[in-house]
């Protein structure tokens, strides 16, 4: 198949499930023209950024002769941020999941703590759980696109890991109760999805699939990697498949979450002492990284922060990140962000070899503003 070139577009990952809602006859909001249907499947392919397909477009030739529109991951391209951007159709200035890792604080307290949505922990991603301290629907409080479908009678299967069943991230994100098919291989995503929606059926059918070896293999060995094209070409097969033998009648939706970039510059924040100076929590990931300051000292964070990082990172206050509207036009989990943010630039990562050392091993990364983090494909069929 011939590679057909991506162009650019103003949508996001939030303007997804809108679209579908709409398609299968709930909503109005239909940004992306998806075209009415019975039946819809939406496959999340973590870390398939367009720019990786493009590049690699001899390995994926079937996911770049269907990647013909491209919409945008969001700020921060990050998992549990876009997961939770795609479930409820908005930014997370609206939906508070902003980043890898942020701070919170318990109501009515001031205590404030790291916090890791993705594996809804305290302090790190192996810290103790949450879930009692954080319940998912008090950090996450907007409603999901899923429980409208669910609302108007549409049929809601997930299928993906059994671990991802009742995380916190998916009962903060997706939120609607629905039949749940545990695939762990593509082979399993394929028959959950087909065993779904491949008899005929009375009502409407929505699926969710997700799977995330690719962006696992990618963290690990680097994008572009013999390891990491071995799986993009097995995820190539898998949407070629999928789309041949899905019901005429079922819409068929493929994106992603982020793209990805090697690392190739290190900044050790944990051996920086200037970057630690009157600095209380240092949160997020590697690629954008959130410094809270303690009381009274964010303008010498700041200066520090930029003095330091000159020419590896774009170094911004929080004001200005909000006044930009970097992570969407609202204001209402400011405090969640960093009195200092600190965005990385080429091959830059932020780590922290003492605070994450399995993270700050890794060989691919993604989070901030380039093309190659936040393209990813829509693919419509």
């Amino acid at each position: 198949m011939t590679e057909i070139p991506i162009e650019p577009s103003a949508h996001s990952l939030a303007d997804v499930m809108p679209s579908v809602a709409a398609s299968l006859g709930c909503g109005q909001h239909n940004s992306l023209g998806i075209a009415p249907a019975r039946d819809a499947v939406l496959v999340l392919v973590d870390g398939l950024g367009a720019e990786l397909i493009r590049r690699y477009s001899a390995d994926a030739p079937t996911l770049a002769a269907m990647s013909t529109r491209m919409i945008s991951a969001g700020f921060p391209a990050t998992t549990a941020t876009s997961l939770t951007s795609l479930a409820v159709g908005a930014p997370c200035s609206t939906h508070g999941i902003v980043g890898y890792s942020f701070r919170v604080s318990d109501d009515g307290d001031d205590t404030a703590v790291s916090f890791n949505p993705l594996r809804w922990t305290l302090d790190s991603a192996g810290g103790p759980s949450a879930m009692d301290r954080f319940p998912p629907r008090r950090i996450q409080r907007q409603p999901s696109l899923l429980e409208l479908l669910a609302s108007d009678g549409v049929d809601v299967t997930y299928v993906m890991r059994e671990e991802f069943r009742e995380s916190g991230l998916t009962r903060a994100a997706f939120r609607a109760d629905g039949e749940f098919r545990s695939a762990i291989s593509l082979d399993e995503v394929n028959r959950g999805v087909i065993d779904a929606v491949g008899r005929p059926s009375k009502t409407r059918r929505f699926v969710y699939a997700y799977y995330g070896d690719l962006d696992l293999i990618g963290h690990i060995h680097g994008p572009g990697s013999p390891e990491w094209l071995e799986s993009l070409r097995d995820v190539d097969a898998f949407i070629a498949d999928l789309a041949t033998d899905l019901p005429r009648d079922c819409r068929l939706i493929v994106t992603a979450d982020h793209g990805m970039v090697s690392a190739e510059t290190v900044v050790d924040i944990d051996q920086t002492p200037s970057l630690l100076a009157d600095v209380e929590i240092v949160a997020g990931e590697a690629r954008v990284r959130h410094a809270y300051a303690r009381p009274g000292a964010a303008d010498d964070v700041l200066h520090a922060w930029r003095a330091e990082l000159a020419g590896h990172a774009r170094v911004i206050s929080r004001e200005q990140a909000l006044d930009e509207r970097l992570f969407g036009p609202d204001r209402a989990y400011a405090d969640r962000l960093g009195d200092v943010i600190a965005i990385a630039s080429g091959g830059v990562i932020l780590a922290r070899s003492e605070h994450e050392p399995m993270e700050s091993s890794l060989l691919g990364h993604h989070g901030a503003n380039t093309a190659a983090e936040q393209h990813i494909p829509l693919i419509l069929r």
